[in-house]
C-alpha cells in the first residue's frame, strides 16, 4: 500500500541520523516508488515483485550480508525473507510465524503518546533494538523537485485556476467501495465547500474511474459543477503530488492521498470508513490543519462489541447512517481555518 510505504519511510530518517554512514536499502513494490522518490536518506531501492520466487529473493537478501532487516509488513512471505536473511538483527511485528524466525518482535497494539499517532510510533519502536536514541515521532516527507512544482502550477494557470482563490483536492474514491463515502453524501459536502469558499475543486482519480467521478459530478448542484475541474488530474502519482502541493487542502476519503497530503504539509479533512480504526491512522491530527471524522464519533453504539470483520459485513448500512449533516459542522470549522 502506498500509504504504508510512505509512512514507513520515516525509519530511514531516524536511521540516517543515528547511523550517518550506514548503507540503507528499502524493499518495496515498484508502484509505490513515487512517494519515496528523491528521499535523501535511502541509498538503494529494491523492487520486489509478487511473481518473484521467494527462494531467489531470500538468497539475494542473504548475499547482501545485512546487519539488520526490519520487516514492517510482517506477513508470512516477508517473515521468511527476514528470518532467513542471516542478519544479526531480524525485527518484525509479533505474530506466531515471526516469533521463531526473528530476534525481536513487537506488538502492533499500542496507545500513542504523541500527536503523531500509533502508525508512526509503532514503526519507530521497531528500531529500538538498534539504538536507545530513536525519536518517538517523525513526520513522513515527500520530496518534490522544483520543476515538478513549477509545471503543475503552470498547468493550473493554463486552465484558468488563479492562486488568489481557494483550491481543494478532493479524494473522492477510496481504495475500494468499502472505503468510499457514498457519492450522494459526498456531493452535499462539495456543495457546502463551494458555497462557503467559492473555491475550485480538483478530483484525485485515474481514467478508469471516470464514470464514478462523473456520477459524483452529476449529484452536485449546478453552482458546484461550475467549480469542478474534471479535466485536471494527475496522470501519474508524481503529477498528483505536484498538483496537491498547490492546493489549500485535501478533503475526502481517508487513505493514501490523505497521508501524502500530510507529508506535503497540506491541511487535510479525512472521512474514515466505518470498519477502520481511526486511532491507528489519524496521524498528526491537531483539530485545525488536520481533522478527521468517523461514524463512531457520532454513533458509538453501532460499534460496541463488534470486530473489524463484523463491521465490514455491514459497511453499506453504516455509511447510510454517516449522513452529511453529522460531518458538516466539523467541515465548516475546517474550512474557516484553512481557506483564504
Amino acid at each position: 500500500m502506498i500509504g504504508d510505504v510512505l509512512t514507513s519511510s520515516i525509519l530511514f530518517e531516524a536511521l540516517r541520523k543515528e547511523f550517518p554512514t550506514a548503507e540503507l536499502h528499502y524493499m518495496i513494490s515498484e508502484h509505490t516508488f513515487p512517494v519515496v522518490q528523491n528521499n535523501p536518506n535511502i541509498d538503494k531501492f529494491i523492487f520486489a515483485k509478487k511473481e518473484q520466487r521467494l527462494r531467489k529473493l531470500i538468497k539475494s537478501t542473504k548475499n547482501a550480508n545485512y546487519h539488520a532487516v526490519i520487516d514492517v509488513y510482517s506477513n508470512l512471505r516477508t517473515a521468511l525473507l527476514t528470518g532467513l536473511s542471516g542478519a544479526k538483527y531480524r525485527i518484525a511485528y509479533n505474530k506466531k510465524y515471526t516469533r521463531p524466525l526473528c530476534t525481536h518482535v513487537f506488538s502492533r497494539d499500542i496507545e500513542p503518546e504523541t500527536i503523531a499517532g500509533a502508525a508512526i510510533e509503532k514503526r519507530l519502536r521497531l528500531l529500538s533494538p538498534l539504538s536507545s536514541d530513536i525519536p518517538q515521532e517523525i513526520k513522513p516527507k515527500i520530496y518534490l523537485e522544483a520543476e515538478e512544482i513549477e509545471n503543475a502550477g503552470k498547468r493550473l494557470e493554463s486552465e484558468g485556476i488563479h492562486f488568489s482563490g481557494n483550491l481543494y483536492m478532493i479524494s473522492a474514491l477510496g481504495s475500494s467501495s468499502g472505503k468510499t463515502y457514498p457519492l450522494k453524501h459526498l456531493a452535499k459536502l462539495l456543495d457546502k465547500i463551494v458555497r462557503k469558499t467559492k473555491g475550485n475543486l480538483l478530483f484525485n482519480y485515474i481514467p478508469s474511474q471516470k464514470k464514478e467521478i462523473e456520477k459524483l459530478y452529476d449529484f452536485c448542484k449546478p453552482a458546484t459543477r461550475e467549480k469542478i475541474c474534471l479535466n485536471i488530474y494527475g496522470k501519474n502519482l508524481r503529477e498528483f503530488l505536484a498538483l496537491t502541493y498547490h492546493c489549500d487542502a485535501l478533503i475526502g476519503n481517508e487513505g493514501g492521498a490523505v497521508n501524502m497530503a500530510k507529508a506535503l504539509n497540506i491541511p487535510t479533512f479525512a472521512i474514515f470508513s466505518p470498519p477502520i480504526n481511526k486511532e491507528n491512522w489519524n496521524m498528526y491530527e491537531d483539530g485545525e490543519s488536520n481533522i478527521s471524522v468517523h461514524l463512531k464519533d457520532y454513533r458509538p453504539e453501532q460499534f460496541q462489541g463488534k470486530k473489524y470483520k463484523d463491521l465490514t459485513k455491514t459497511v453499506d448500512s453504516l455509511y447510510k447512517l454517516f449522513k452529511p449533516s453529522l460531518i458538516l459542522p466539523k467541515l465548516e470549522y475546517f474550512l474557516n481555518a484553512n481557506s483564504k
